[in-house]
């Protein structure tokens, strides 16, 4: 029996891991067990419950108006402590977070082999996003394991002298998250979006909360989206707001008295997929829905300046649009009076997986260890 540990602690990180964690949990050949950090409470405990995942430890590290330097070091702590009580064969992370990083510095520091998945993904640029990619840096530097979702995250981490035969090629996990999750009888546990005319109306989901947005950038995402509701009539927006402060105050003090545009808390994650795929074309600036909707044949627009997935915009399901007001505007605008354009992103082939991810990291771990 290989001793696997996952750990997550955000509400990315667990819809991504969910599909694994319950393939190693039915794994005759793993002994598997997970931690969450809690570095994200309330958004974190939907998905698990919506998975049905039970974590062994919970760090519940969240507090309010915690910085990183507080949750890194929580986490380092109470992590070394699980790792010291469990002596796992393999730790497993996912991604980029806060939680990934301080997991992969416990797992070295316990001398316990690391598995990265979604590894590889670079901008280049240390601060966007921030603190992201300095976080997916360190865990590629202690990774034993190197789960890459594409040939691209391959060649970075070549690029960086990690041994080819530690790299496997898998897709994203993302895409095993959605298998089942989106049909067309759904009723949201969000009334407000059952009464939606999905029919009549062109409808725009948006999510907008990186900390590089923070401040001007978002004021300006969001009088971008306002203009968009002017000119356009026939267009409903939704934009589930991140709790964090700094995005809840200009979202709600720019669109929230605006007729057409509807505000959310967050949304459990199968809500989300349904409404995502009802959407004539997506506003982010979030990772995973980058890699998400092109699988829903969704066009989506990028905001942000910079992304590490560019194998979407090679592909043409993504369209990189800056964060200004001008630039968003116009990228969006685009799209909803050129339909060839539209037509052809959504017909876009998605280069991010086809829904086998987890079950080519299970055979990885077991051949490893085999080895």
């Amino acid at each position: 029996m290989i001793k696997v540990l996952s750990i997550f602690g955000t509400r990315p990180e667990a819809i991504k891991m969910a599909p694994l964690v319950r393939l190693l949990a039915n794994s005759p050949h793993v002994q598997s067990t997970v931690c969450v950090t809690a570095q994200h409470r309330d958004m974190l405990d939907s998905v698990l419950e919506i998975f049905a995942i039970k974590p062994d430890f919970d760090l519940d590290i969240m507090t309010a108006g915690q910085n990183l330097a507080e949750i890194t070091t929580k986490a380092l702590n109470g992590l070394m402590n699980v790792i010291s009580r469990c002596e796992p064969d393999l730790v497993l992370v996912h991604g980029d977070t806060t939680t990934t990083m301080a997991a992969s510095l416990a797992a070295f520091y316990s001398k316990v082999s690391l598995g990265h998945v979604e590894a590889g993904l670079r901008t280049n640029d240390k601060y966007a996003p921030f603190p992201e990619e300095v976080n997916r840096r360190i865990a590629g530097v202690v990774a034993d394991l190197h789960f890459a979702p594409t040939n691209d995250a391959k060649a970075n981490l070549l690029a960086e002298n990690v041994p080819p035969d530690r790299i496997f090629v898998t897709g994203n996990t993302a895409i095993d998250a959605m298998d089942g999750m989106v049909s067309k009888g759904h009723v949201f546990k969000v009334d407000m979006l059952n009464q939606l005319d999905f029919k009549g109306k062109r409808l725009i989901t948006m999510t907008a909360h990186r900390r590089e947005n923070y401040g001007k950038p978002l004021e300006d995402i969001c009088q971008a989206v306002l203009k968009i509701k002017r000119d356009f009539d026939d267009v409903e927006i939704v934009y589930p707001v991140h709790p964090a402060p700094a995005v809840r105050e200009n979202a709600y003090k720019i669109l929230g008295d605006t007729k057409g545009i509807h505000l959310t808390s967050p949304l459990d994650v199968d809500d989300m997929y349904n409404l995502l795929s009802k959407s004539y074309l997506v506003l982010t600036d979030s990772g995973g829905l980058q890699e998400e909707v092109p699988h829903l044949n969704i066009p989506v627009v990028v905001l942000r300046n910079v992304t590490e997935r560019p194998e979407g915009l090679e592909a043409g399901c993504l369209m990189l649009a800056g964060n200004t007001e001008k630039s968003v505007y116009e990228a969006a605008a685009k799209l909803l009076t050129n339909s060839g354009l539209h037509k052809q992103m959504s017909s876009a082939q998605n280069p991010f997986g086809d829904g086998t991810a987890s079950i080519q990291i299970l055979e990885a771990i077991i051949k490893y260890f085999r080895k």
